[in-house]
């Protein structure tokens, strides 16, 4: 699973829009890893507020500065798009406990459809626990301030997506 013996991990979610809290988990995962994809999935059962292109763009403008780091999208299967990325490792943020009984559950179906791949639950600082796409959507949909959720880049793309509800 490994190539070139670089240890690949890829970091999946909606990302509708990335917030802080994602940038913090993608920054701590760069550190453990050689290499980071950070997917978004191309989940046709939820409604994103951005389209997948929109998605990609932002979070590889928040991320440009972090080493190692690539943003894709997928659709299907994370354990199939992991083998054709050679990564050995799936991350995912835990903010709290409410979180973790969903993400253990996915960990464990993962690990039945592909044994070789590993799951590591990174927690986001503390002062992101609470932080989510929803949160900021709502905030930004009822002209709050999101200064501290978003990269002004994001902030200022949901400011206009808003604006054209």
């Amino acid at each position: 699973m490994k190539q070139n013996n670089k240890k690949i991990a890829i970091y999946p979610g909606s990302f509708d829009p990335i917030t802080n809290g994602h940038i913090d988990i993608i920054k701590r995962a760069s550190l453990l890893f050689d290499h980071v994809i950070v997917a978004v999935a191309n989940n046709e059962q939820k409604r994103p507020l951005f389209s997948e292109n929109e998605r990609v763009e932002m979070i590889t403008e928040s991320i440009r500065e972090i080493p190692h780091t690539t943003v894709d999208s997928f659709k299907g299967l994370l354990v199939d798009y992991a083998r054709q990325n050679n990564a050995i490792a799936v991350i995912r943020g835990l903010r709290a406990v409410s979180d973790f009984e969903y993400e253990l559950q996915m960990a464990l179906v993962n690990r039945k459809l592909d044994e070789q791949l590993i799951t590591v639950f990174l927690m986001p600082h503390e002062s992101y626990s609470y932080l989510n796409s929803s949160i900021v959507k709502e905030l930004a949909l009822l002209n709050g301030n999101i200064d501290c959720f978003v990269p002004e880049y994001v902030k200022t793309r949901l400011k206009n997506k808003m604006r054209k509800k």
